[in-house]
């Protein structure tokens, strides 16, 4: 089950692409997509701290063990 300490990476990816969609969006005056591409992109950046932040401690978990 190594790969679950890649996986929160992921939410940076997908942050990155919806970021970069909220700023062509916005360049292309569309103000209401840009909100929530942004706003997708903020909670993929709150999901890759959470899933790290409980990965490590699952893990310090185990290792206590």
């Amino acid at each position: 089950m190594t790969y679950l300490k890649y996986v929160s990476y992921v939410y940076l990816l997908v942050a990155a692409f919806f970021v970069y969609s909220g700023i062509i969006s916005l360049t292309e005056n569309d103000n209401g997509e840009a909100v929530v591409s942004f706003g997708i992109g903020a909670v993929s950046i709150f999901m890759f701290f959470f899933r790290r932040h409980f990965g490590n401690k699952y893990s310090n978990k185990s290792k206590n063990k």
